[in-house]
């Protein structure tokens, strides 16, 4: 039987350079926005009832509608269906994994993260897992074993070798398919950009990391670039090219990265909470740890942390990312 078509609210956003069908047999993008990662999933195209693994599982906010897509896109695959068996996490950001929890009830799949955040998922550490200094949301998960760098991850008769990927997060990774040219790189690399150097923030030092892994990428060949966020894209070189450019920037002025880094967040947060009085979005920002560093680090500017906040919300209302009106900031 044909799978019933999703409602217009959960249908994935449709992708473009390349087209959905562009894309190898068997690599399913399921593209979503800002607040939740993109999800894909590999299965075998040939085989109905194949076992399929799936990347990422977008923001706990999402985590029905992530179950929707997963489902629909499951019925669809393989010329008959697939069957849900493995999750993986390139890394542990809100973004990435807050689907977690409800795709392991829903089909009793395992769950393979990255080694690095092992011992913090076990014990649920949500400062180390970054939630707690954010002040960001994400459902507790078990994992069920690690996807180490070197190691090669089978979805079908597709084999992916995961790499290292610091920069964006020290313990991200990528994936590359060889046989298919197709590299999903997450957040170290974007079609216009990549993700937020979250250890700068903590005064580590990442921008070197963040250079290496665009190498690293280069290095790879592949054709099709699937990122944590936005289309599937070719022109991989252009995007390196954008990518370094970036860096660049951030590397001659790190203030400048910082106060990009709380601009995003503040964004994040207004997607995930959809409308919010401007005195509680301050009072939310003024409680993250995190940001109260990044402040202190940028020299304490406005006089405190949440008049410095007030500023750089207005400012994005006045280049159109967010709105006020009667007080509440909110998603244009």
């Amino acid at each position: 039987m044909k799978p019933a078509a999703l409602p217009p609210h959960l249908a994935p956003r449709p992708a473009s350079s390349p087209a959905p069908s562009s894309l190898p047999g068997g690599i399913t993008l399921l593209e979503r926005g800002w607040l939740s990662s993109n999800n894909v999933l590999l299965h075998d195209p040939s085989e109905p009832g194949s076992a399929a693994v799936l990347v990422d599982t977008g923001h706990v906010v999402h985590a029905t509608q992530t179950l929707a897509l997963v489902r629909h896109a499951l019925a669809q695959a393989a010329g008959g269906g697939a069957v849900l068996r493995g999750i993986v996490n390139t890394h542990l950001h809100s973004d990435h994994c807050g689907g977690n929890a409800t795709l392991q009830r829903a089909f009793g799949c395992s769950l393979h993260i990255p080694p690095g955040s092992w011992a913090a998922v076990n014990a649920w550490d949500e400062d180390a897992l970054s939630y707690a200094p954010t002040g960001q949301r994400c459902e507790r998960f078990v994992p069920s074993g690690c996807l180490r760098p070197g190691d090669t991850l089978r979805a079908g008769r597709q084999a992916w070798q995961a790499l290292a990927a610091p920069g964006h997060d020290p313990h991200s990774l990528i994936l590359f398919n060889d046989d298919s040219g197709v590299v999903i790189t997450a957040d170290a690399l974007w079609e216009r950009g990549f993700g937020i150097v979250f250890p700068e923030l903590d005064g580590d030092t990442a921008f070197d990391e963040v250079a290496a892994t665009l190498d690293l990428i280069e290095s790879l060949g592949a054709a099709v670039a699937i990122p944590g966020h936005g289309p599937a894209f070719t022109d991989i070189a252009g995007a390196l090219v954008q990518a370094r450019q970036r860096l660049a920037a951030f590397r001659a002025d790190p203030a400048r990265h910082a106060r990009h880094a709380l601009k995003a967040l503040l964004k994040y947060h207004v997607l995930e909470v959809g409308r919010q009085g401007l005195p509680e979005l301050l009072a939310w920002f003024g409680q993250a740890p995190l940001y109260g560093r990044v402040w202190a680090g940028l020299g304490a500017p406005g006089g405190s942390l949440q008049a410095y906040g007030s500023t750089l919300v207005h400012e994005l209302c006045a280049a159109g990312v967010l709105g006020l009106e009667e007080g509440a900031v909110f998603n244009p």
